[in-house]
């Protein structure tokens, strides 16, 4: 398993663990690392959407809130909010990773960890906000 899947599965593992419990930001992280090992790599990866998603949690919320026509984040299942932060705050905020790598690892990662119907949910959601996404780049390219 490459060190980035393993820590997108971290962080998915440390925001579940702060939306159920509200722990704080860091003794999350802290006490996953104290509990559990991984490269150094993996380790700063996971970290650093954990922390990307949590600065930007108000924001990300409203978008997916957006595009998940007749649910609320309340409503939805906690693993399934928690991809979806992550996977919104990797095609805001990282531009290294190609959306279409973000977009299959959140599908595969509500397979893996979401119910029955989780990777079909994600889709639908990433797809619509990735659309206007580009949209919006499109356009603000134009003179």
């Amino acid at each position: 398993m490459g060190h980035r899947r393993k820590a997108r599965e971290v962080a998915l593992q440390v925001l579940y663990q702060i939306d159920v419990a509200q722990t704080e930001t860091e003794e999350a992280i802290d006490l996953f690392w104290r509990c559990f090992n991984a490269s150094e790599t993996a380790r700063d990866f996971s970290s650093s959407i954990i922390r990307g998603v949590r600065s930007h949690l108000d924001e990300l919320d409203g978008l997916i809130e957006r595009f998940s026509e007749n649910w609320t984040m309340a409503r939805m299942a906690k693993v399934d909010r928690n991809i979806l932060r992550m996977a919104v705050f990797e095609l805001l905020h990282c531009a290294d990773i190609p959306p279409k790598v973000t977009l299959n690892e959140a599908i595969d990662l509500g397979k893996n960890y979401g119910s029955e119907n989780s990777s079909s949910f994600i889709n639908g959601i990433l797809d619509a906000l990735y659309a206007e996404i580009q949209h919006d780049r499109q356009d603000s390219d134009q003179p």
